[in-house]
């Protein structure tokens, strides 16, 4: 019989829970604030710890705190009034499996208590081997601070549960950082499952996520098709360009985030899914929020763990790396000798800012590779793929006014700030001790987005 420990100063809350919990076969503990409720854990080993977050003594995101030091074992899933869902997002950062939001709903408590113990089972079930600290993938090269800090901060959190999101330009490696990150968790074992929102059309993307059951519309197979949840069960799914998505198919995903189950389309049993949500956008979904184009109680569950990916522009000390990378997957391909990029190749390289970043990158040494006949690859090379004349143009020294060098110099900090905040024009302008409007009307001047 699993126990659960309920924390709730609310008397006929907490009652009321005690008895229905019960009813359903559970052993459960009431006790009426975070002390007692840490105490109780420490004396006692339960499998599920549901906690208010507003209490006297130890409020739950301390509570939170100290039982993921010393009761790791235990499922915390925290209750919270909508106008403090920030708090709970801090919460499952924290270690908390989820948040729900009151007055909760009993069968969607039941389904989050499913969840949280089937998560539990699996992870028992697990062999955690000790790995190195770094990431064991071949394909994510790099050795530049920024990309050693991303490094660490994959290693993290791929020891936890909690839904990730990767923010960062189109070819920036997010795909590779989400496939190591599912490579260095217990989830490991089971599939990656990597999806393309923006690729999908609209009309597809809810049966293809999800799943259709026999006869679900006209045209519809005669036989039931699991969606791309079902086969990432146990496993990890990748959405990748997540700011694409419908408002339908955001209802649906907020609920698969939330209960972790979902209907197939034309089906009305619901079907419970352990699986983890990495997902990733090169958009701002904070201003998508605030233009009413996504929804904010599903922006606060993809943002749980955010990864900022840097434009390669910010770590050129790994693009000479990244170079004999592609030269020698492409050679290889091709059946080709060794090659190399001569020196005045590479200095145009290392000057020029990538905005395809490490796609573009990969793209023109593929086609380098291919054109040049000898071991060296020129610069004469180089322009066979699109923005080679912005290659030549990085080589021509900066020329101008003292005041054009200053705008250049203010447009690179505010492109940097916005990066770090994630596109948050707040914190960006706290970075950098300016209004916000002082930001805005610099993003407007310089054409940022």
């Amino acid at each position: 019989m699993e126990r659960i420990l309920i924390a709730e100063d609310d008397r006929n809350t907490r009652e009321g829970l005690v008895e229905l919990l019960s009813g359903e076969g559970y052993e459960v503990t009431g006790v009426s604030d975070g002390e007692q409720a840490y105490e109780s854990a420490r004396n006692g080993q339960f499998d599920v710890l549901l906690t208010d977050m507003k209490m006297p003594r130890v409020n739950g995101l301390n509570l939170i705190k100290r039982m993921t030091g010393t009761t790791p074992e235990t499922s915390i899933i925290m209750m919270t009034a909508f106008a403090t869902v920030e708090t709970a997002v801090k919460a499952m950062r924290d270690g908390a499996y989820t948040y729900l939001t009151k007055p909760v709903k009993f069968e969607e408590l039941l389904a989050t208590i499913e969840g949280a113990l089937q998560e539990k089972k699996n992870r028992r079930r697990t062999d955690i081997s000790p790995k190195p600290s770094s990431i064991p993938d071949p394909d994510i090269i790099g050795e530049s601070a920024r990309i050693r800090d991303i490094f660490d901060r994959a290693d993290k959190v791929a020891r936890a549960n909690t839904t990730v999101l990767l923010l960062g330009e189109s070819g920036t490696g997010k795909s590779l950082i989400a496939r190591a990150i599912h490579a260095r968790s217990y989830r490991r074992e089971h599939p990656f499952v990597d999806v393309s929102c923006a690729s999908i059309p609209e009309s597809l993307l809810e049966s293809e996520l999800f799943g259709t059951e026999k006869g679900a519309y006209t045209g519809a197979l005669s036989t039931t098709r699991k969606g791309y949840f079902e086969r990432a069960a146990g496993g990890t799914i990748f959405l990748d360009e997540i700011g694409e998505i419908s408002g339908a198919v955001q209802v649906k995903l907020l609920r698969v985030l939330q209960e972790r189950r979902f209907e197939r389309l034309g089906g009305t049993e619901p079907l419970h899914i352990d699986v983890r949500v990495i997902a990733a956008t090169n958009r701002n979904l904070e201003d998508a929020v605030a233009e009413g184009r996504y929804r904010q109680d599903l922006y606060y569950r993809l943002n749980v763990l955010p990864i900022v990916v840097p434009p390669l522009r910010e770590h050129r000390e790994d693009i000479p790396p990244l170079i004999d990378y592609f030269i020698r997957k492409y050679t290889r391909e091709n059946g080709l000798g060794e090659k190399f990029l001569s020196e005045e190749a590479l200095e145009i390289c290392t000057r020029y800012d990538w905005p395809g970043n490490i796609r573009e990158v990969e793209n023109a040494i593929e086609s380098a590779v291919v054109l040049s006949d000898g071991e060296r690859i020129l610069p004469e090379h180089l322009p066979g793929f699109p923005n080679a004349s912005a290659i030549e143009a990085a080589t021509v020294p900066v020329q101008g006014s003292l005041k054009d060098s200053r705008g250049q110099a203010e447009k690179r900090l505010i492109q940097q700030a916005l990066l770090e905040s994630g596109g948050n024009r707040t914190r960006a302008a706290e970075a950098l001790g300016v209004t916000v409007r002082t930001i805005q009307y610099k993003i407007k001047k310089y054409g940022l987005q």
